[in-house]
């Protein structure tokens, strides 16, 4: 059961993929290496992809060669970040992520221009409250927590 944003309930219907095969004669698996398939299930696998992690090269998303490991990073996005329009909306552009290895953001967090992540960053708005990341930021190994709001004046 399923409650679309104008409140009308539905049932979502599923199967996979893996159990349909068996329906085709002569049907063969192919095995993808990890570095060709980039599923985008959830707003943190879309932070990756849009971010400087990768780059698009002959129509292939290709981790930057500016990045030291080949591992991305581990995102966790909270569910202020759940529905693409509100993602877009907390980030006025992509940060750098290039040397990022693990990002946890929840709550009411958004960030301003040219903003780096480094290291393990974790952010933490509590109920209510707002944090707001300036422009020009560099986070490297901080934990950030409570309200913090950056006023244009």
């Amino acid at each position: 059961p399923q409650t679309l944003d104008g409140g009308l309930n539905v049932f979502q219907l599923e199967t996979a993929v893996g159990a349909a095969i068996k329906s085709f004669n002569n049907a063969m698996g192919v095995n993808v290496p990890r570095s060709r398939f980039l599923p985008v299930k959830t707003s943190s696998d879309l932070l990756l992809v849009m971010s400087n992690l990768y780059s698009l090269d002959a129509g292939s998303l290709t981790m930057s060669k500016r990045r030291e490991f080949p591992s991305t990073p581990h995102v966790k996005l909270g569910s202020s970040f759940t529905k693409v329009q509100e993602f877009l909306s907390r980030f006025e552009n992509i940060p750098d992520m290039l040397e990022l290895d693990h990002l946890t953001v929840s709550g009411d967090v958004t960030f301003g221009k040219n903003v780096s992540l480094k290291g393990t960053v974790i952010i933490i708005a509590n109920h209510g409250d707002r944090i707001d990341i300036p422009a020009g930021a560099m986070l490297e190994n901080k934990i950030v927590s409570g309200n913090l709001r950056i006023l244009d004046h």
